[in-house]
C-alpha cells in the first residue's frame, strides 16, 4: 500500500522558516516525480514546487528564490525548504507522486498518490 505522510509543519513568524518532509512508503520514489502543493482557505490548490525522477527542478513564480525541493532517494523522502516565509504563505502543504514513466505536470488531478497534508501556518 503506498503512502505519503508529510511532517514539518507548523506555526512561525513572517521571515521565518520551516523544512517540510514527504515520507514515502510502498513505492520507490526515485521513479516518481514529486511535487508539493499547497491550499489555503477559501483559495484552489496550487503547485509550488516539483522534482523530476532525475532531479531537474520547477517552482511557482510566488516562491521562487525562497522555496527549495531536493530528494533523498536513498531515505524515499522528498523536502521542501521554506525560507522567508511570509503570511501569504499559509496554507496546508501536500505531496505528491507522479509515475517517471510519464512527463512531469504541474497538475493535481494528473497524480498517482497523495498526501493528507501538513498545516503551515505564518503570522504577520
Amino acid at each position: 500500500q503506498v503512502q505519503l505522510r508529510e511532517s514539518g509543519g507548523g506555526s512561525v513568524q513572517a521571515g521565518g522558516s520551516l523544512r517540510l518532509s514527504c515520507a514515502a512508503s510502498g513505492l520507490t520514489s526515485s521513479v516518481y516525480h514529486m511535487a508539493w502543493f499547497r491550499q489555503a482557505p477559501g483559495k484552489e490548490r496550487e503547485f509550488v514546487a516539483g522534482i523530476m525522477s532525475g532531479g531537474t527542478t520547477y517552482y511557482a513564480d510566488s516562491v521562487k528564490g525562497r522555496f527549495t525541493i531536493s530528494r533523498d532517494n536513498a531515505k524515499n523522502t522528498v523536502y521542501l525548504q521554506m525560507n522567508i516565509l511570509k503570511p501569504e504563505d499559509t496554507a496546508v502543504y501536500c505531496c505528491a507522486a507522479k509515475s517517471s514513466a510519464y512527463s512531469f505536470t504541474k497538475i493535481w488531478d494528473f497524480y498517482n498518490y497523495w498526501g493528507q497534508g501538513t498545516q503551515v501556518t505564518v503570522s504577520s
